[in-house]
């Protein structure tokens, strides 16, 4: 499991038939320290997270086990939204301000 930050939503039309109807996410992988690592991806998002939330995501098989995900061409999912993280109360949080980040 990766720890990512969604920064924003995909609205993709046409795309493949198997994904119609599924939310699509940016997302940016998080260090230990909440930093950013890395690139931004676009992950299927099966709970429903706002921009802003820290999340949990899956890539390859696990993704495509994610719930409703079998047998559509998915390689990264959002499969949870992050409560607490290391003692910090993250509900409610909301959306990241660019100093948050």
């Amino acid at each position: 499991m990766l720890l990512q930050r969604v920064v924003g939503l995909v609205v993709a039309d046409p795309k493949a038939e198997e994904l119609g109807g599924v939310r699509l996410a940016v997302v940016e992988p998080l260090g230990a320290d909440l930093a950013v690592r890395g690139k931004r991806q676009v992950a299927v998002d099966t709970v429903g997270a706002a921009e802003g939330q820290m999340v949990f995501t899956v890539a390859a098989g696990p993704a495509r086990a994610a719930s409703g995900m079998a047998g559509r061409p998915v390689d990264l999912a959002v499969i949870g939204i992050v409560d607490e993280l290391a003692g910090l109360d993250l509900r409610g949080a909301g959306k990241a301000g660019k100093g948050d980040r």
